[in-house]
Parts: C-alpha cells; structure tokens; sequence
C-alpha cells in the first residue's frame, strides 16, 4: 500500500471525475493545497483572473474558559483561579471567531479550467455571490473518494500509525505538500509551504514577515515546471 498519493494518481483521479465540477474540485484540492472547507467557501468574486491568485477565506471558531469573577483565561485542570485566587465553580465559556485570508497563486491551467467551468455556469454566477460548489462537505468527501475507486487507487497508509484510510480532500492536500518537498526541502522552501498552507504554527512569524508576492509566485510556480 502507498503512503502518499502522487500526482499521477491524482490526474487518474482527474479523469475518472464524472463531471466537469468533480474534475474542478479534485483539481483545486491538489493544485491549490487548501482544506476542503477552504474550497467549498470559494466564489467567483474571490479570483483574480489577471494576477492569477484566489483569496482563501479560513474561519475558525475558538472557545475561551474565563473566571465568573476576575475574566482570567482558565484551562480546565485548574481548581483556583490564577487572576483572583477564588475557587473555581462556574466557568464561562465564549466562543471567538478567527478568520484568515491568504491569497494563493493558481497555475495557468488550473486557473482556465476554472475560467472555463464558471463561463459554462454564468447564470448560476450571476452575482459572483454563489459557492463555486454549491455541495455540502460530506458530499465533496464522496466524490473524491468515488474518483479515487472509479480509478483503482488503493487506500492509504498512515506512516505513523500503520492505519489504513481511504483516499480523502485531505489527501490531496497532501499530496500537494509532498510535491512541493519533494522539489524544494530547504528551509525557505518549507517556510513558503507553511505560509501557502496557512499552518497556525507560521501565523504568528507572518505577522512580522510578510513574503514578497513574487517569491511566493516564483516558488509555486516551480512546483509545475
């Protein structure tokens, strides 16, 4: 059994899409790296045909436990409250937002099989308002792993585990993080993958360290040539 899928298995899956939306989102998954929930948020108003980038819109929902009396963060092993000192009965808890917008560089001829999908669907875009893919997650989960059996891929292993699992969007996420380490390894290199995946772990250096738009182009488009 293989580890990874490599994009020959991915353009097998391409072709055993049975649509021109199943072919799309195989694509964007792989091409682009990005969470299926990324994907499935995507409109047309979100490309940008003349730079050839797709902003990625990332929403998070994060709950924070706070103290009743002083408003301290709380962990939930704690007895006392680190802020006033109380013992802990009641515990607030508030949910947060956070949202992350990346923009992307899309290859040429990923971006035209886009172009090409959303001119033969122009009055479903009509407002440029309309999901790109109007199906919900579970629904996106079918097709790739239906793509994945109509061409005779095998399922996965996790190498760390040992367990099996089934071709998925997430394995075609990485599939494209494979891809790209296995042409640029260098710390620069896996710098720029962590910014282009969006990893929580680079947020907080992005803040202080944007990449130049160029560099970023320049990497992602050695992924394909």
């Amino acid at each position: 059994m293989k580890t990874y899928l490599d994009f020959s298995d991915v353009e097998l899956m391409e072709k055993g899409a049975d649509s021109a939306r199943d072919k799309l989102l195989v694509r964007l998954l792989s091409r682009l790296g990005c969470r299926v929930s990324e994907v499935l948020k995507l409109k047309v108003s979100d490309i940008d045909y003349e730079q050839a980038t797709v902003t990625i819109l990332h929403l998070k929902t994060r709950s924070r436990l706070m103290c009743p009396d002083c408003k301290a963060s709380l962990a939930r092993r704690h007895r006392f409250c680190p802020g006033c000192g109380k013992e802990i009965g009641r515990i607030i808890s508030s949910a947060r937002e956070q949202r992350r917008i990346r923009i992307l560089p899309i290859d040429e001829n990923t971006l035209n099989l886009l172009k090409e999908y959303v001119v033969k669907n122009k009055s479903v875009f009509a407002d440029n308002t309309q999901p790109i893919f109007r199906i919900n997650r579970h629904r996106a989960w079918q097709i790739v792993r239906d793509c994945a059996k109509r061409t005779g891929l095998p399922d996965l292993v996790n190498p760390e585990t040992g367990r099996v699992r089934g071709v998925s969007p997430h394995r075609l996420r990485d599939a494209f993080s494979v891809h790209a380490m296995k042409l640029d390894d260098s710390g620069d290199g896996l710098r720029l993958l962590q910014e282009h995946l969006g990893h929580a772990s680079f947020n907080t250096t992005a803040k202080y360290r944007k990449i130049a738009g160029n560099e970023h182009r320049n990497w992602y488009n050695r992924l394909w040539h």
